[in-house]
């Protein structure tokens, strides 16, 4: 395993399914599970329709054959499920951290707790996935949480992680389960809701009752610096998508793309939403440097390119 994703454990192996920890792990999990299987009816290739991806305004899209349409759906929504898995399975040892890192009897139960949400929520999403056993990504975004997660530095991991990125996620999993066609899909995503929401709030209160030393507070710039790069850059991954079922995109066609989904909009309201979430007199100064930068400014279409 490459020891730089050692917490996120995105590299971790999965035991055979006859593998007796199996059956003791289904056991364990049952109570939050419960016995019902996903119904063969409910399992898709894709879980989200055009318009949760603004496609429907894309030309190359709409003039592509039925096939096409379906094989392009099929990859937005296998990248939005697998990066959902990942996050969870990061999530599993972030919390473990913390219960290492509490200071206090109650920190350290309540990351606990919290830790097991997690891997009930990485169960649930397992269950829709039609690979089992993913082992490692190349996702820049999930590369990017793999080491953002193994650093000591407590106050960036509760800023940057539960104040910013489960933030951002509450909102993430919000749309997620209200544009998901799948009902039981779409009922998992609105159960993640309360969870991710106490973890945010932890987050928050733990962090306003630090002092953040300036150390601290130069990685949290340059850690969110790099985050909000990606989310200027626009929705690539559809982009992405498009590429690998229709073949070589030409620069012109990529930027028609953009600007069909107008890309500069899209990235603009993450970007407030994330500005939003970094409230308090330590963020505002955070927020001041990055604003400087001009990190908040997402890129207009011809620079997604």
């Amino acid at each position: 395993m490459n020891q730089y994703q050692k917490t996120a454990g995105f590299d971790l192996p999965h035991i055979p399914s006859d593998d007796k920890l199996h059956r003791v792990l289904s056991s364990a999990l049952k109570s939050r599970l419960g016995d019902d299987p996903i119904s063969p009816e409910f399992m898709s290739n894709s879980y989200w329709d055009a318009a949760h991806f603004g496609l429907e305004k894309v030309k190359i899209f709409q003039d592509s054959s039925q096939q096409e349409q379906a094989e392009i759906l099929r990859r937005c929504s296998s990248g939005l499920l697998e990066e959902a898995y990942f996050i969870e399975k990061a999530g599993v040892g972030y919390m473990a951290k913390m219960v290492l890192l509490a200071e206090t009897t109650e920190e350290r139960m309540l990351y606990a707790l919290f830790s097991s949400d997690e891997v009930t929520h990485l169960a649930q999403i397992s269950r829709f996935l039609p690979e089992k056993d993913l082992v490692g990504t190349d996702d820049p975004f999930l590369r990017f949480l793999a080491d953002l997660v193994e650093t000591q530095d407590k106050t960036v991991l509760l800023f940057v992680l539960q104040v910013v990125l489960e933030g951002w996620g509450l909102s993430h999993y919000r749309s997620l389960a209200k544009d998901c066609v799948n009902p039981q899909l779409a009922g998992i995503f609105e159960g993640f809701l309360q969870d991710e929401s106490r973890h945010h709030g932890t987050g928050v209160t733990l962090f306003n009752q630090m002092s953040v030393s300036q150390t601290s507070r130069a990685t949290i710039i340059e850690t969110l610096a790099l985050f909000l790069q990606m989310v200027r850059v626009g929705p690539q991954s559809v982009v992405a998508a498009i590429e690998q079922v229709k073949g070589h995109l030409s620069p012109q066609q990529k930027l028609n793309i953009f600007q069909e989904l107008d890309t500069e909009t899209h990235s603009g309201i993450r970007l407030n939403l994330l500005r939003s979430l970094m409230r308090g007199e330590e963020a505002g100064i955070i927020v001041q440097e990055l604003e400087d930068r001009g990190a908040f400014q997402p890129f207009p279409a011809e620079k997604c390119v």
